[in-house]
């Protein structure tokens, strides 16, 4: 499909790059998840080994994804690899989960958030009964949805007039929470020097038992162990996904065969490093059980309190809203470039297809900005995003499966980059994530088929596209 609309300009450098990726991967989960994560296994040794495994399925895919970007350059990222490396309907079936549910999901998820942290300092946002706006059955709306539908739309407005105004609220942001994430970690540490709970937390340390709301605990033994992991890993995943949103963008960045395998690298590993280091704080600062059970599951509230006293809640409120505003920045900056990649393929509305005159896809932006704005009304975003980490790893299985079916199918292409440690790593990951997503459906199955409903509802839509296009 053709158009006149301008082109994408490529001004988006490594360190802008990187930013997206560590900014696109940290909004609130880390703040949040390690309470049900310390409720599955129990241990402060195994608590930071699904952080450390995490982090490596991240690095190995990151790493991995470097040899695709670098082969195709262009804008759409993972749509265009599944595409390439099997056919138009896998893509599109990624294309269609990532724009329903993936994309649009945690850009609600992530601005909630931001407006529930901000009910710190302006009680009406707390999502409690007396604030409730409107009522109709289930349905309930709150203030704090519509504060996150108002930072969703500003945010698409402000990406709607040009890149650079979203490279800069990106960059500025990013840098602010990353620094402010390594001084609260540091303090942490210092507190912890003069503390016993560090000792304490490791005196049993792999021992797996599960944590129960009364504390008591049950072992949790056999097979048992892999799948409390992979019920765990459902949350460090999710704090950790994102990181393949700078591939969506190639077609803006500078020298993209270069900088965004490079910057996929660093991006991952600055916040590996960084999620790691939190869980080690949490454990040095508070008891299991206050890691298991933080009011609200907000490990780093908690975290926070022990270290600064009462005005702690304060400090990772402003933190929390920090980091989910710069984060829904880089997800709805990405984001847009998929569907807008779709549409020039004829699988996504016509009018997605074209740039505006600061050469952006705004219409693909808007659209983006609607849906996400329906699930921060519906409340369900949260059990959608459950539901999804098992689609999402598939199709990054699928995804990494593709870099050894092109080295096949396309030897001839040229390949500026390759996948490191391929092909042992590749193999390790695309295991890994096939066991990970094996033991959900055994442990886990209300995790599962939902989100493998919501793709596979993409099949009839896709062949209603092309028999459109045939028209």
């Amino acid at each position: 499909m053709s158009t006149n609309s301008p082109s994408f300009k490529p001004s988006l450098g490594l360190l802008d790059s990187t930013m997206i990726v560590a900014g696109s991967m940290i909004g609130s989960g880390i703040f949040i998840v390690s309470a049900d994560i310390t409720r599955n296994v129990g241990s402060a040794g195994w608590l930071v080994a699904v952080w450390l495994i995490t982090g490596f399925m991240t690095l190995t895919a990151a790493l991995s994804y470097g040899e695709l970007s670098a082969m195709f350059p262009k804008a759409g990222g993972q749509y265009v690899y599944l595409k390439e490396s099997y056919n138009p309907l896998l893509g599109f079936l990624y294309g269609w989960s990532f724009f329903s549910v993936i994309q649009t999901g945690t850009i609600a998820a992530v601005g909630v958030a931001f407006s529930k942290f901000a009910g710190y300092f302006f009680p009406a946002l707390e999502m409690t009964d007396a604030n409730i706006i409107f009522q109709a059955g289930v349905l309930k709306i709150y203030p704090a949805q519509l504060v996150s539908i108002a930072i969703i739309i500003l945010l698409t407005y402000i990406n709607t007039k040009g890149v650079q105004g979203g490279k800069l609220i990106q960059t500025t942001f990013t840098v602010t929470k990353l620094l402010s994430l390594f001084g609260l970690i540091g303090f942490g540490f210092l507190l912890a020097a003069k503390s016993e709970i560090w000792h304490a937390n490791w005196q049993d340390a792999w021992t797996m038992k599960s944590i129960a709301a009364d504390n008591t605990t049950t072992p949790v033994i056999g097979l048992a162990i892999f799948g409390a992991i992979a019920a765990s890993m459902v949350g460090s995943i999710f704090s950790s996904d994102a990181w393949n949103n700078v591939t969506f963008i190639a077609g803006e960045i500078k020298n993209p065969k270069r900088n965004i395998g490079l910057s996929l690298f660093l991006g991952t590993l600055i916040v590996t490093v960084i999620y790691v280091s939190a869980n080690l704080m949490y454990i040095s600062v508070l008891p299991l059980n206050d890691i298991a059970h933080a009011p609200a599951d907000r490990v780093a509230v908690a975290s926070a309190n022990a270290i600064f006293g009462n005005i702690g809640t304060y400090v990772i409120a402003i933190m929390i809203m920090i980091s989910t505003f710069g984060c829904n920045n880089g997800l709805i900056l990405a984001g847009a470039r998929v569907y807008y990649t779709m549409a020039q393929d004829g699988l996504f509305f016509k009018k997605a297809s074209t740039l505006n005159k600061n050469a952006v896809p705004e219409w693909a932006l808007w659209a983006q900005c609607v849906v996400a704005a329906l699930l921060c009304i519906s409340g369900k975003y949260g059990d959608l995003l459950d539901m999804v980490s098992f689609i999402v790893v598939i199709f990054y299985v699928l995804t990494i499966i593709g870099i050894f079916i092109l080295r096949k199918k396309r030897p001839e292409m040229e390949r500026p980059y390759k996948a490191v440690g391929y092909p042992i790593l590749p193999a390790i990951y695309v295991l890994m994530g096939t066991l990970f997503c094996v033991l959900l459906i055994i442990y886990k199955p209300n995790f599962t088929w939902p989100g493998l409903i919501i793709a596979l509802l993409g099949i009839p839509l896709y062949y209603l596209a092309v028999r459109s296009n045939k028209k």
